[in-house]
């Protein structure tokens, strides 16, 4: 079965119309979802599948029990070694939704780097995503690294230096370049 992992910013506390429609689409078309169980864009994630009475979601937490969970889906549990509450505690279950999924969706403002790195770490592993930059309200599509130069072009000098500080963003997009020069044609 095809899984589409669904995230988003934390900020993002409501979901533009165009967001509902391919999410809608995803349940329709009968794709599992994994979805986080953060506040922000993962819990109006959440409502929306809830609203739409899917049943093949899987949310996915860090630890015992899931922050968000609105429609009392099957949780998928990830026991990082990180300490909880570290950015690497919750790192961990994004990584393995990565893995997971065939491909993902995600919601991002323009700043969220834990959104970015979902989308980073889809890219890894040779997996598109089809990015909706809310403040510019359109989808960015991205299947390769051309694609994630184009989707970082939306960033803010500002969130771009908080992006390098973080997640190392200009050595990611380097390492994913070179792996992606590697491959066999």
């Amino acid at each position: 079965m095809t899984t589409v992992f669904i995230a988003g910013s934390i900020a993002i506390k409501r979901l533009h119309q165009k967001v509902r429609e391919r999410i809608d689409n995803a349940v329709a078309s009968g794709l599992s979802v994994a979805v986080g169980d953060a506040d922000g864009a993962d819990a109006a994630i959440q409502d929306v599948l809830a609203s739409l009475n899917a049943d093949k979601v899987t949310v996915y937490c860090s630890g015992e029990t899931p922050r968000n969970n609105r429609g009392q889906w099957p949780v998928h549990q990830v026991f990082p070694l990180a300490a909880p509450g570290t950015r690497a505690f919750f790192t961990a279950k994004d990584i393995e939704m990565a893995q997971d999924a065939d491909y993902g969706l995600m919601i991002w403002d323009s700043k969220s780097t834990g959104t970015l790195s979902n989308v980073l770490e889809l890219l890894s592993r040779e997996k598109k995503s089809v990015v909706f930059v809310n403040k510019a309200q359109i989808f960015v599509k991205v299947a390769s690294v051309a694609d994630l130069r184009d989707l970082v072009s939306y960033m803010s000098d500002h969130a771009r230096m908080k992006a390098e500080q973080k997640i190392g963003l200009t050595k990611r997009i380097a390492a994913l370049g070179q792996v992606q020069i590697s491959l066999p044609m």
